[in-house]
């Protein structure tokens, strides 16, 4: 699939843009701060209905504008549809889809795949399990939308949940209400979190052949590369609530839902007494980890600088992989989105991924020089300047 055309109002630095594109690659080149990556920015959002670069959809309306508005048309294979989502920051935001009325936003997901590779996806090894939770929740939602609901029914419970349990750790007593009140959250959050984490081990299942075969065209082979699930479901929860370290969570995989809502139930009542002296929810998906591994050792800790980048772009090109694989319909692999990538990577790693992706549909990729961009991407060159683009140039 590939977008043809791209329209901005009031969104980040563009008070207005007006874009043609082509399959193919597509350089959008110009001095750091002038706008690049909010172009790129803009089409994954319509992908995914959240940014790669912040957390909250209020720095992506600009200034002086009271919303944003990202337009496109999409094509994949021989049909093309325009999606429009308009940002409404502190309200819900509004979509629509080939002009027709306004629906929920998250109703367009699954029309526009993107993969995205950014400087940010390092935290992908080196950071926190938060970004590996995102990452893996971004995935099952690219693979099958209707997650999109999944997702947020397990964020509106688990908050209700610690409210529950903070309200009582503050009180300083756990009354019978409490309990009663709880276990009825238990059994929301035992629905919603199976739901979850089947979805999750499934994805992960999938996606784990793609990111050995990513990483060893990245790389030399020296090392293979794998993925581990650590679910807070095995083993002993720790004062923290984080998934131990050791258990592995391959069991889990071959468990229905029912089943793993019952692992969960009784997960909670294990450590009742926990969550009530930490007034939060220590067992769950939002507390799990991908734990991710470099020959014999885990790579967060151990992977060196170069390790650590082709591991980060191997589980982004994984992802691409299945996604590709997932809808093999001609015209229907996603599109590929390398934001401010090849300045960060030496000559070699340079090489190797501009040589795997320049046979995508559509690759758009930002840069500060166009002297960064290997041969094997040469394409169009959109020159960006602020608050808009010069004419382009092949």
């Amino acid at each position: 699939m590939y977008v043809d055309y791209l329209s901005l109002t009031g969104f980040r630095s563009y008070a207005q843009l007006d874009l043609s594109l082509t399959p193919g690659v597509s350089v959008f080149v110009g001095p750091n701060g002038t706008g690049k990556t909010n172009i790129v920015e803009s089409i994954g959002y319509l992908a995914s209905l959240s940014s790669h670069r912040v957390s909250s959809d209020a720095p992506l309306v600009g200034f002086d504008a009271g919303q944003a508005l990202v337009r496109a048309r999409i094509v994949r294979g021989s049909q093309a549809t325009a999606l429009e989502v308009e940002i409404n920051p502190g309200r819900a935001n509004r979509a629509r889809i080939n002009r027709a009325n306004p629906v929920r936003a998250r109703d367009i997901l699954g029309i526009c795949r993107t993969v995205l590779f950014a400087p940010e996806d390092l935290a992908l090894v080196k950071g926190d399990p938060s970004a590996r939770r995102r990452f893996l929740d971004d995935l099952i939602v690219s693979l099958v939308p209707r997650h999109a609901a999944t997702r947020a029914d397990y964020e509106r419970v688990l908050k209700q949940r610690n409210a529950l349990l903070k309200s009582a750790r503050v009180s300083g007593r756990f009354t019978s209400a409490h309990e009663a009140t709880l276990e009825v959250w238990d059994h929301h959050m035992a629905e919603a979190g199976a739901q979850l984490l089947a979805a999750r081990l499934q994805a992960l299942d999938r996606l784990t052949p793609h990111l050995q075969g990513a990483y060893e065209d990245l790389t030399d082979g020296s090392k293979k590369a794998c993925s581990t699930y650590r679910s807070t479901l095995v083993g002993e929860v720790d004062d923290d609530g984080a998934a131990p370290g050791g258990a592995d969570s391959a069991e889990l995989l071959g468990l229905t839902q029912e089943e793993l809502r019952a692992r969960f139930l009784q997960a909670f009542a294990a450590n009742r007494k926990r969550e009530i002296d930490r007034g939060i929810s220590l067992v769950g998906p939002h507390r799990d980890d991908v734990e991710l591994i470099l020959g014999q050792a885990p790579a967060k800790g151990y992977a060196s600088h170069g390790e650590t980048w082709s591991l980060a772009l191997a589980m982004r090109l994984g992802s691409y992989y299945l996604l590709r694989d997932d809808d093999p319909t001609p015209g229907s692999g996603p599109i590929l989105i390398l934001d401010d990538v090849f300045a960060e990577l030496d000559a070699g790693r340079r090489g190797r991924l501009a040589s795997i992706v320049a046979g995508a549909e559509q690759v758009l990729v930002t840069a500060a020089v166009g002297e960064d961009i290997p041969e094997a991407l040469a394409g169009e060159q959109i020159h960006v300047v602020p608050g808009g683009i010069r004419a382009a140039s092949s």
